[in-house]
């Protein structure tokens, strides 16, 4: 294979618009801002921003510090409220929070008091969900995320890596239609980190669950993403859209490829030209 050169066709700037990539987008982000009021007076975290996912697309968010990443998903979550534009899935309008968004944060937000199993069906348990059924749900989501025979352990007894496992099964359990992952890996030490990037895309390709996924780990937007946003420093605005045409399934494997290596050095060069910006 050759190495990857990004075309405009590829690699699309961003000026502020729609950049659409189906006629009916899963999520649709039109024109969203936000501005902080401080006791100082008001900060712009985020610029008029606009953009889609598809159905089952695996998109990720990339930029310093600061940007506003976050805030976006925040916004989407409707944990956030934003000063100016909408945000549409499946063409209805987010006005707060909602069980049709899963969500796994870097904290791992497990109860203490519940086992494994009762962690991942606990969302079915409130939904009147039967035993049987939520027994069933809790085995195939046990062996997906190869905590197999854990099902009894509390959350005390499970290293960080186990923690995020189940937090992952619990939202995809729920059966969201698209789940929002806020860095959560990054509480991880990079063998542990490693291996949950690997769990998560195992778990998302045998649900092709729509993922929007905040991370300033660059390897990791590469080995995760269909599409990677790269947002500019504070405030925060969409620079550049690069689609990541490595072949799936993805090994570990493909970490160690000039083709890999191509992207990481185009997304490390645009963050930094943003960093540098930084005052």
């Amino acid at each position: 294979m050759g190495t990857p050169k990004l075309e405009m066709s590829e690699a699309e700037t961003f000026d502020s618009k729609i950049v659409p990539h189906t006629k009916t987008p899963k999520l649709e982000i039109r024109d969203v801002g936000k501005i902080f009021k401080t006791r100082s007076g008001e900060t712009t975290a985020l610029e008029k921003t606009s953009f889609t996912i598809d159905d089952g697309e695996f998109v990720t968010i990339l930029g310093p510090s600061g940007c506003g990443k976050s805030t976006v998903l925040r916004i989407v979550a409707g944990l956030e409220e934003s000063t100016s534009g909408t945000v549409l899935l499946d063409g209805q309008e987010i006005k707060g929070p909602g069980p049709d968004r899963g969500m796994v944060f870097q904290s791992y937000t497990l109860y203490p008091w519940l086992n494994v199993k009762e962690n991942i069906t606990f969302g079915l348990k409130l939904k009147g969900v039967s035993q049987k059924e939520r027994d069933d749900v809790a085995r195939h989501y046990l062996q997906l995320i190869d905590l197999e025979g854990f099902e009894k352990h509390y959350p005390i007894q499970l290293s960080g890596g186990m923690k995020q496992r189940v937090a992952i099964a619990r939202a995809l359990a729920n059966d969201p239609k698209i789940l929002l992952m806020d860095e959560p890996f990054g509480a991880l030490d990079a063998q542990t980190r490693n291996i949950m990037q690997e769990v998560l895309l195992k778990a998302w390709e045998e649900s092709k669950k729509t993922i929007l996924f905040i991370t300033h780990d660059v390897e990791e937007s590469i080995f995760l993403a269909d599409s990677v946003y790269v947002m500019t420093a504070r405030p925060g605005r969409l620079k550049k859209r690069v689609p990541i045409l490595l072949d799936r399934p993805r090994e570990f494997s493909v970490k160690g490829t000039a083709e890999f290596g191509a992207y990481k050095e185009e997304l490390l060069t645009l963050i930094r030209e943003e960093s540098l910006k930084i005052k």
